[in-house]
């Protein structure tokens, strides 16, 4: 499938908004809520792709950062900052495909979160990531 101009989320997805400039670049990125949790997802494009055609590592792992940085966001109220990112690349997403992923905090203290991700496109799993997070106290929601 080539590049297209309509991103065509599944039903439930709407289009995600007050992201950073780059991520926003990257984008336009999507997500729902669900009883279990949040998905992201992303109609992959030629310009995610790298010159073998398939997603480029670094589009992935941009997106499981964001995926790791909003469930510490959900679990914390707190924004925090990436320390470290692991990522095992297990399938390719090609362009034209629905990539989609969620992710959950493992573990948080009051000064750092661990958290796990998942990247997929429909059942085939594409990326799992592991990132710990540091939390910025100062910038806790008051909520």
């Amino acid at each position: 499938m080539t590049d297209c101009d309509d991103d065509n989320p599944p039903d439930g997805f709407v289009l995600s908004s007050g992201r950073g400039p780059y991520t926003s670049h990257n984008g336009p990125f999507f997500h729902k809520v669900t009883e279990k949790g949040f998905v992201h997802g992303v109609r992959v494009r030629q310009r995610h792709c790298n010159s073998r055609g398939i997603t480029h590592g670094g589009m992935l792992m941009a997106f499981a950062d964001g995926l790791l940085g909003t469930a510490v966001w959900r679990a914390t109220q707190t924004i925090a900052l990436t320390v470290r990112m692991n990522s095992d690349f297990l399938s390719a997403a090609r362009p034209g495909e629905w990539l989609e992923g969620t992710a959950e905090v493992t573990r948080a203290t009051r000064s750092v979160a661990f958290c796990e991700a998942s990247l997929y496109v429909g059942p085939r799993p594409v990326l799992k990531a592991s990132g710990v997070f540091k939390l910025m106290a100062r910038h806790k929601s008051q909520n």
